[in-house]
Parts: structure tokens; sequence; C-alpha cells
């Protein structure tokens, strides 16, 4: 209906009603802190009308990726289970950072669910891509892009990217997810804030569940610096996104 350009609300409104799965995750994302109203959308016109047709069509493809590489192997649910966990803490770090970075909740939530992708992807095409990486999802041991490119000569990032253009997202997004491992070798603006974002969500995500993250000592001062956070701010901040995700949950 976008490429056709369609812009009817009740019209927009009356085709995504005819999916529950959809319907749900909309109502579930679009009443979260990060999409605050005095009144929360009772409609799904509302809900296109909230944040606007466009951005609502960012949403819709999160949901329609998770759709297309869903799978009934524990591993590929408890995947999506982080994903989604990800992208929804992404949403609430984007909401009270927008002023600094310009990352918007539903393009944050968009780039969390895309941004690890390639690892279902590569699940589908090499049957032995968990035991030759190491991947054990009840543990939360996912793939190091080095173990991906010794075994497969591809990494996560890399199909991601390409799945990213595919969908037709927008470019800065798709540079986010091909560089989400990199942000110190960023230097478009937009891209860099994705990336900050998305790996403040991932830290708080991690400390939330007592992971291990390498990876946060690395980058936390360029992304603290790229989402204007000082330091010693850091675990109020991280609570208050906490507070906020626990609460979209319990809903």
């Amino acid at each position: 209906m976008l490429q056709n350009s369609n812009m009817d609300l009740r019209a927009m409104a009356d085709v995504i009603g005819q999916d529950a799965g959809l319907t749900a995750m909309l109502y579930k994302i679009t009443r979260s802190a990060a999409f605050a109203r005095r009144r929360a959308p009772q409609s799904i016109e509302q809900i296109l009308a909230l944040v606007g047709i466009r951005q609502a069509a960012l949403l819709v493809q999160s949901y329609g990726l998770t759709t297309a590489l869903e799978g009934k192997r524990p591993v590929l649910q408890q995947f999506w289970s982080r994903s989604g966990d990800i992208a929804l803490l992404a949403s609430l770090v984007a909401y009270e950072r927008v002023s600094v970075c310009n990352i918007f909740p539903e393009q944050a939530y968009m780039a969390g669910i895309f941004h690890d992708c390639g690892v279902p992807v590569l699940m589908q095409r090499f049957p032995e891509y968990c035991k030759a990486t190491g991947v054990d999802g009840s543990a939360g041991k996912w793939a190091d892009v080095r173990d991906e490119d010794h075994a497969f000569k591809v990494d996560h990032c890399s199909i991601g990217y390409l799945l990213a253009r595919h969908w037709r997202l927008p470019d800065f997004v798709a540079d986010a997810i091909l560089h989400h491992h990199e942000l110190n070798r960023l230097s478009a603006q937009a891209s860099r804030s994705m990336v900050a974002v998305l790996q403040l969500a991932i830290h708080i995500y991690s400390e939330e569940r007592g992971l291990s993250n390498p990876e946060w000592p690395r980058i936390a001062t360029g992304v603290l610096e790229e989402l204007g956070l000082h330091p010693d701010d850091l675990n109020e901040f991280c609570d208050g996104v906490l507070d906020a995700f626990c609460g979209v949950q319990a809903e």
C-alpha cells in the first residue's frame, strides 16, 4: 500500500487488523513509555496517527521479519525473545535521548529487531552453525563475528545488512546493522548514534540477566559520549529504562 502511495488511514488499519499478532505488537509498543501520551491509542487508526504511517511501517517490517525467520527450534525462539527485548530497550533509550541523538523510538525498535537478524539466516543455511560457533541460547551465548568468519567465511552483520537493504530500511539503519560491533570506526552521525542506542540497550539487557558482555568496556566511553550521558549518571539512567521496560512487559 505504501509503494502504491495509498495513504488511506482507515484502509491501512483494516489490513493491519487482519493479523492478530501484528496488531498486538503495535498496541504493546505504542503504549510503552517510548510513545508516552496522556491517553494510550485505542485503535489501529489512532496508532497510525500517533506515530505516522511511514514510521508505523517500520514497526510492521520488524514484525514481518520475525515472522519470515521464525522457527520451532528452541534456539530460534530464544533468539527472537532476546531480539524483542533489546528492541524494546533500544526504543526506551531512544525516547530518553532523542533530543541529543535524533533517533526516534520506532527507528530504534526496528534496528533492535534487525541488528542480529543475520543469525537465524545463518542457522537456516548452515545446520552446524550453533555447534561450530558455540551458540547456546539457553545460556545467553551468541556467536562472535570472528567465529562466524572462521567457520563460514561470512558473518551475521553482513547478512543483516543485505536483509536491511532488501527490506528497504533507511540507509543509516542498514549501515548501523553492518557496523553495530564497530562503533569506534563509524563517522556518519546517524549510524553512529543508532549503534550507541543499540549497544546501551544490549548493555542493559546483559546486566539485567547477569550475562557476559565483553564488548562493553571497549565501547562504553564512545556510547556515553554519543548519547550525552555522564558516566556517573549511567546507573540511574539504566535503572529508569529498565523500570519502564518491566512496566511494558507486565502489561
